[in-house]
């Protein structure tokens, strides 16, 4: 059944819808399906998952079921709805059908093959294409209202990271401390966490990735913290350092020649510059003090509705900055058995060069507890 609202979209919605139409009437595109999660609330508003949006020229048609029913009605009551009772490829078939369309395109990397092949099979009379991604583009840089969501999403990372690292005490584990950090986000208006929080002590804290364990913190820890909230559907990312007591050697060593790097590397970025000559600034930086091996990543990525969205700031890309892009810094060193140093922050393009982002203090003296 489809019904109708009444009321428009939001003007930032609105600006992006007309984007949206502008790049597909460039590529000869009467009808795009979106069905990527982020995508689609992007282009809507809608928070729903396990939905469709058909974006023709003329209007927004969202296929979702029961369940979203009055989060459509608060979120774009402007959009033709058509709730489906059934499985959504089914109903997006029908939907087709029903708008007598042609043809459409479809996004290439989220629509697997096997739906793909069963919507043609549903309809033959609307031909399938894979459509530009044009949301991917739209997506990398952000417009002002985004900007307010992810600083947001910043400043409560940083509140609730200060409030948990001034609770810390030896004897607790890394886990209690994941919890007590995504707690305090929560407490400051967190959705949620931008991914899995990381807490790494001693050794653990070699692994980039690290989960989270028994490990307890120990006078002399050396404390890996990569977090991030989720606010408005936006993530922030940042990593810091703790050190008890005192900054073991090896750590003393490390340390200032990550923060060197990150802050060399953050001062390369400017609009034109390549993702891949930003990377190795930091890179060369980290191989002329000997430690080439250790640091086995990219230097960072773009963020926003996902945790891990282009563009990628490593030097696999050859791409170049744009003004509006947020990306990560995050330069590391890691000793096998040991452990690692990674400092974080989330850094905006600007027309004339960057805006740092995320302020938490990366001074050495002001990460020992």
């Amino acid at each position: 059944m489809a019904t109708a609202g009444q009321s428009g979209p939001s003007a930032a919605i609105r600006e992006r819808l007309s984007r949206f139409r502008a790049e597909m009437k460039k590529s000869k595109v009467r009808a795009y399906l979106v069905t990527r999660h982020m995508d689609l609330f992007y282009l809507t508003g809608f928070t729903g998952e396990d939905s469709a949006g058909l974006i023709t020229e003329n209007e927004v048609n969202l296929i979702s079921d029961g369940r979203f029913e009055e989060a459509i009605r608060q979120e774009c009551p402007w959009a033709r709805v058509w709730m489906r009772k059934g499985l959504l490829i089914p109903e997006i078939a029908s939907v087709c059908e029903k708008l007598k369309l042609r043809s459409a395109a479809v996004q290439g990397d989220q629509m697997t093959i096997a739906a793909r092949a069963e919507l043609e099979k549903l309809n033959p009379g609307t031909r399938l294409t894979v459509g530009p991604d044009i949301t991917g583009q739209m997506r990398r840089a952000k417009d002002a209202e985004e900007m307010k969501v992810l600083n947001r999403a910043i400043r409560i990372a940083e509140e609730a990271f200060l409030a948990m690292r001034a609770q810390i005490r030896t004897g607790q584990t890394e886990l209690e401390l994941a919890a007590r950090l995504e707690y305090e986000m929560k407490c400051r208006g967190a959705s949620g966490t931008s991914f899995t929080t990381i807490v790494a002590e001693g050794p653990n804290s070699a692994l980039p990735h690290a989960h989270p364990g028994r490990r307890k913190v120990r006078e002399g820890s050396a404390i890996l913290f990569d977090w991030g909230a989720r606010y408005g559907m936006y993530c922030s990312d940042l990593t810091r350092m703790v050190f008890v007591g005192r900054v073991p050697p090896k750590f003393a060593r490390i340390y200032p020649l990550v923060l060197e790097a990150k802050e060399r590397s953050t001062a390369a970025i400017a609009p034109g510059r390549k993702m891949c000559d930003v990377d190795e600034v930091a890179r060369s930086f980290i191989r002329d003090a000997g430690f080439e091996k250790e640091f086995n990543h990219g230097l960072g990525h773009g963020v926003g509705l996902d945790i891990h969205e282009p563009p990628s700031l490593s030097w696999r890309s050859d791409e170049p900055l744009a003004a509006g892009m947020v990306v990560t810094v995050e330069p590391g060193i890691y000793l096998p058995g040991v452990g690692g140093v990674r400092i974080e922050d989330d850094v905006l393009v600007t027309a004339r060069g960057r805006r740092k982002l995320s302020r938490l203090s990366t001074a050495l003296d002001d990460a020992v507890l």
